[in-house]
């Protein structure tokens, strides 16, 4: 009888184990023994929106001309410290450009430039086009950078907070590297992406144990200011709202899993032998 119950329990902890293993593991809907396509519904590269700033740098053989074209740099006022001076001048050097209300930036010589909706490239093509259509630079090298354009990772990951967006595309497999991966706790089946679209706040979900559901997600591609937030799993969500209660506790679990340890070795040793 002892060893009977002794048996039931081990299977009761293996299948436990099993069932958890089955809710950490990302893709379960893909084979390892196959090669297979996962279209992507959404564009994946970053578009410019108001109140993104970046830097403009224009280059050409002509030095003298390409000050024109480039924002001045401002010099140290009387009083700032070295470490505001380093600043300013980081910044103004980068020729930095801050997108209006209404997308628009104002431009040395060219003048006001509408660059909303623009991916990085386009609008180095546009300012270059410009210059070249005009006869104001000869071949010249237009060099934009993101300054200020980020996004958010909340809830169970090791490493949350905001991350800057330094490259023309970022996946939401990106963020949550970048952020550490999930923590054990982190539900792998409820991932939300929120996202405001004009005035309006959309939540997409994500299942990371699907690739049908990561790879088909509209927000599979992140875009400035996202906030990808972690659900915690079941248990760990009682441990938050009843953080008072002794039984929900680690250290109470831990205690009992040491109980049942010491009883299950207690009934191996008393157990007569065959």
């Amino acid at each position: 009888m002892k060893i009977r119950i002794l048996i039931l329990f081990a299977l009761a902890v293996f299948l436990s184990s099993c069932a958890t293993t089955r809710k950490v593991v990302y893709f379960q809907d893909v084979r390892n023994d196959t090669v297979q396509e996962q279209p992507v519904l959404q564009e994946s590269s970053i578009r410019l929106q108001p109140d993104d700033k970046v830097s403009i740098v224009v280059a050409s053989q002509e030095p003298m001309l390409n000050a024109m074209f480039n924002l001045p740099i401002i010099q140290p006022r009387i009083g700032a410290s070295l470490t505001e001076t380093a600043a300013s001048q980081s910044q103004n050097e980068a020729s930095v450009y801050t997108i209006d209300p209404e997308g628009n930036i104002d431009f040395p010589v060219l003048g006001s430039l509408h660059v909303a909706g623009l991916r990085r490239d386009e609008l180095s093509s546009m300012i270059k086009h410009r210059l070249e259509s005009q006869n104001l630079l000869q071949k010249p090298v237009v060099t934009v950078e993101y300054m200020n354009l980020g996004y958010s990772v909340l809830g169970e990951v090791n490493n949350p907070g905001r991350f800057l967006i330094d490259k023309d595309h970022v996946t939401v497999l990106d963020a949550l590297s970048m952020a550490g991966d999930l923590t054990i706790q982190g539900r792998r089946s409820n991932i939300t992406v929120v996202r405001q679209e004009g005035n309006v706040q959309k939540f997409y979900p994500i299942d990371l144990t699907s690739a049908k559901s990561v790879y088909g997600s509209p927000a599979y591609y992140l875009r400035q200011n996202d906030m990808v937030y972690v659900q915690p799993n079941a248990a760990r969500a009682r441990l938050f709202r009843a953080s008072g209660n002794t039984m929900l506790q680690p250290s109470f679990w831990i205690s009992l899993a040491s109980l049942l340890t010491t009883v299950v070795s207690l009934v191996v040793i008393s157990a007569p032998a065959n």
